[in-house]
C-alpha cells in the first residue's frame, strides 16, 4: 500500500469540510482532482474511503482509520519540526497564530513587539471569528491561539493572558453620554447592535442579561467589530464590546463609555492551544513572550 502525506491531507480536508468542492477550494485544488486522489487511495487500499449522505459526504470506518493515521503523521511532523527548530536556535522558525477579530488590534501590538525580538519567526497570523477558531484548534492547524473563555468540553489547554472588560458603547452625543449609574433596565429602551451567534462577546452579553432577569435581544447582527463599531458611531443603536477594542475610538471621542449600572462585564483573554501538544522553539518562545508582556498593555487608559 502506498499513499502519499498529499493524499492523506486531501482525505483530511474532504472530512473536515464535509465536501469535495469545499476541500478543494480549502487546498487550491480543483474537484476533479480531489477525486482523482480519493480513487487513487481507495484503489491502493482496496476499500471505500467515503460515502454520501444527502448532499454531504462522510468517511467510512475505514476512512476515519486512515485520517486518525493522518493526524497522528501530521503531529509527529510538528514535533519533528520543533526539534529542528530547537537545533537551529531561535534564528528561523514558523508559527501559526490564530486571534479572534475582537483581539486583533492589542494581538497586532503584541505581535509587532514579537518580531522585533525574534526577526527570523516567520508567523502565520489569521485573524477570525471564534466559531472558526475553535475549528482551527481541532483540525491542529493552529500553534496557538488568543480568545475568550474556551469552551471546557474542548480538549484544550488555556492559560489568562489578561482582563477582557466588555462595556456599553455609545455615540458621543447620545442621551444617555455623561450620566452616571444608568440603570441596567433603562438599556432596554434602547436599540442594540450584537455580534453574530456563537460570538464570544455574544454569548458573554446574553449571558450577563439573562442573569438579570432583564431580556436583550439585537435589532441588528454584525461578524465585525469594525462594523458595529461605525454603526454606533452612527447613531444606529448601542453595543457591548471589549474594551481593548475601542481604546481608539474612546480617545478620539468618536465613541463614548455609557456608566451602566453591574458593567463592565469582566471577562479574560486566553492563551489556547490542542492539550498535550509538541510545541516548537518558536511557539514556545511566543507563549513565554505573550504572558510576561501582555501586562505591559492591561492597563486600559
Amino acid at each position: 500500500m502506498h499513499l502519499t502525506l498529499r493524499q492523506l491531507q486531501i482525505l483530511e480536508a474532504v472530512a473536515r469540510t464535509g465536501g469535495l468542492s469545499r476541500a478543494a477550494e480549502d487546498l487550491h485544488l480543483t474537484q476533479p482532482a480531489i477525486s482523482m486522489q480519493i480513487k487513487q487511495m481507495e484503489d491502493a487500499i482496496g476499500i471505500a474511503l467515503l460515502e454520501r449522505a444527502g448532499k454531504r459526504i462522510f468517511l467510512t470506518e475505514a476512512g476515519r482509520e486512515v485520517q486518525q493515521a493522518s493526524l497522528d503523521i501530521a503531529e509527529r511532523l510538528t514535533q519533528l519540526k520543533g526539534t529542528l527548530d530547537a537545533m537551529q536556535g531561535l534564528q528561523h522558525g514558523n508559527l501559526t497564530v490564530g486571534v479572534v477579530s475582537t483581539a486583533s488590534a492589542f494581538s497586532i501590538h503584541l505581535i509587532t513587539q514579537f518580531r522585533h525580538r525574534y526577526p527570523g519567526i516567520r508567523i502565520r497570523l489569521n485573524v477570525i471569528n471564534r466559531e472558526q477558531l475553535l475549528r482551527q484548534l481541532a483540525d491542529n492547524s493552529l500553534d496557538l491561539a488568543l480568545m475568550g473563555q474556551p469552551p471546557a468540553h474542548l480538549d484544550l489547554e488555556d492559560r489568562v493572558v489578561m482582563e477582557n472588560p466588555l462595556v456599553v458603547i455609545a455615540p458621543p452625543h447620545h442621551p444617555l453620554s455623561g450620566q452616571k449609574r444608568i440603570p441596567l433596565a433603562r438599556l432596554t429602551e434602547e436599540p442594540f447592535l450584537g455580534r453574530e451567534s456563537g460570538s464570544g462577546t455574544r454569548i458573554a452579553t446574553e449571558a450577563f442579561f439573562q442573569s438579570h432577569r432583564i431580556a436583550w435581544a439585537a435589532v441588528m447582527e454584525m461578524n465585525k467589530n469594525e462594523a458595529i463599531k461605525l454603526a454606533v458611531e452612527s447613531g444606529l443603536g448601542l453595543s457591548v464590546v471589549s474594551q481593548h477594542a475601542v481604546l481608539k475610538e474612546l480617545a478620539a471621542k468618536r465613541l463614548c463609555m455609557l456608566d451602566v449600572e453591574d458593567f463592565p462585564i469582566l471577562r479574560s483573554w486566553h492563551l489556547v492551544s490542542r492539550r498535550n501538544k509538541q510545541f516548537s522553539s518558536s511557539a514556545l518562545a511566543f507563549a513565554e513572550f505573550i504572558l510576561s508582556e501582555a501586562k505591559t498593555i492591561s492597563q486600559l487608559k
